[in-house]
């Protein structure tokens, strides 16, 4: 168990370092002998990205605006992630919350979980299936958080050539090798087999003291849902979602606003991130992460605007939202997702499942489905919740866009999604897969928009990509 932790202490000492870079070259240490499937289990706690993209990825979105302050007492290294990001300008910094440690965590986690698989594929590979379900998803969850943020997003008419990412499924043999970036296609195609293959074997009674930091099955069908959304493979968005839920009432599962906001604000930043939440799928640690200690303070975030346009102005269903923003000003305007010193994430949760399967259902045209899971948001995300009152109809939403049926159902389902997500960056997630228009500006006499297959979409591969025969991104 010794040679085990130290082992692990490994892994965890590389994604905590800042300087370390090309982790597609990292040798596992080998001198660890395991041998039962219970020490590959404690391993695959290492094969999870250990890092946030949470900071760059809400900069980029059209989330934030420029609120004019200094940065005064913010981390510096986070600080010129948040502008260089919000600029569209590559983020060369190598400090926890940018886009190059991100990159080599998530290459980090594969290692961990080829690593693993080597145990799993022995002799007594009967033995070990688990665990090789388990480092089969986590291989495929840390490989699509790349091709999605560093390739374009899939489109079945360019997916076989777009450049991809280099996808990992051996052990490295030698410090100096060559990569090839694959097509997007590929990734996706052995993304798919990963995941189909692992989710069958996982069990998720291996993780009784703490199954929320693993994936257990209902982690996994999260994560299928939120992959074959992007696939645009809709009728599977579905079932995937439905497994999630199972029997169970997905209003008792996902975020209750209104009960969340009637806690004290110490009480709420501890709570949304628990496992306790019931609303939480899979959470995991970036140790390194400085953003729940500045999250709210940085230049661009949300300001006025964003707050009187979706919080405080009239919405869809006609009523106020539950969900406050806190702070005396736009300097400090947050939600109580954060705290200082404690680094634990939510990477899947229920609201995101429910509203994936929403936009599924209008997709496949079932529209009475997606309404029915629309209205069990409304129910928890609405003051003084009134079915009579709040809750949305076909009618209703077109009336309030302005725009034919499927349209008006699929901006009131992202709408729904981006504020149960603003300051955790995953509406970058939906500005990627369906090419949505941001425009940033800024002073002095700063403005660029980021227009529907724009290169920068694409964030840029570590410099050092390059010597390992991999093409940048085009700027």
């Amino acid at each position: 168990m010794k040679k085990l932790l130290t082992y692990i202490g490994l892994f965890t000492a590389i994604l905590a370092a800042p300087g370390c870079k090309k982790y597609l070259e990292t040798l596992p240490d080998n001198r660890t002998v395991i041998t039962t499937p219970a020490q590959v289990t404690q391993l695959l706690a290492s094969a999870y990205p250990h890092a946030s993209y949470m900071l760059f990825c809400e900069a980029m979105s059209d989330n934030v605006e420029d609120k004019g302050n200094t940065g005064i007492g913010i981390d510096p290294q986070t600080f010129l992630i948040n502008t260089q990001t919000f600029k569209y300008q590559d983020a060369d910094d190598i400090s926890a919350d940018g886009p190059i440690a991100y990159w080599d965590s998530c290459y980090a986690a594969i290692a961990v979980a080829n690593q693993a698989l080597s145990y799993c594929n022995g002799p007594d590979s009967a033995s070990y299936s688990a665990q090789k379900g388990e480092a089969l998803v986590c291989r495929a969850y840390a490989h699509f958080m790349l091709v999605t943020l560093f390739a374009r997003a899939y489109n079945p008419a360019t997916a076989a050539s777009d450049p991809g990412v280099p996808y990992r499924t051996t052990i490295s043999t030698s410090v100096f090798n060559k990569y090839d970036r694959g097509t997007v296609a590929a990734v996706y195609q052995k993304i798919e087999s990963d995941l189909t293959t692992g989710l069958p074997l996982l069990k998720d009674e291996l993780y009784a003291n703490a199954p929320k930091y693993h994936f257990t099955r209902q982690a996994a069908h999260a994560f299928a849902a939120r992959f074959y959304l992007f696939k645009r493979d809709y009728a599977k968005v579905v079932t995937h979602t439905s497994a999630v839920f199972g029997s169970a009432n997905p209003a008792n599962l996902i975020r209750d606003q209104d009960a969340f906001y009637g806690m004290s604000y110490d009480n709420m930043v501890i709570y949304y991130n628990h496992s306790s939440n019931p609303a939480n799928i899979l959470l995991q640690e970036a140790p390194g992460t400085k953003y729940p200690d500045n999250y709210y303070s940085y230049r661009y975030g949300i300001g006025t605007q964003i707050n009187n346009r979706y919080f405080l102005s009239r919405n869809v269903t006609g009523g106020g939202l539950a969900i406050s923003v806190y702070g005396s000003g736009p300097q400090y305007f947050n939600f109580p997702k954060f705290k200082n010193d404690v680094t634990v994430m939510s990477l899947l949760s229920m609201d995101e499942v429910l509203l994936n399967r929403v936009e599924a259902n209008i997709r496949l045209k079932n529209y009475n489905a997606a309404i029915t899971d629309m209205n069990t948001w409304v129910s928890k995300n609405i003051s003084g919740y009134s079915p009579s009152r709040h809750n949305v109809t076909i009618a209703k939403m077109m009336d309030f866009y302005g725009l034919p049926q499927d349209e008006a159902m699929i901006e009131t389902a992202l709408y729904m999604k981006r504020v149960t997500y603003m300051q955790e960056g995953l509406r970058w997630f939906d500005i990627l897969r369906l090419d949505i228009p941001v425009i940033h500006t800024g002073s002095p006499n700063f403005s660029t928009t980021l227009a529907p297959g724009d290169k920068r979409r694409l964030i840029q591969l570590p410099a050092e990509a390059v010597n390992d025969g991999m093409t940048l991104n085009p700027r």
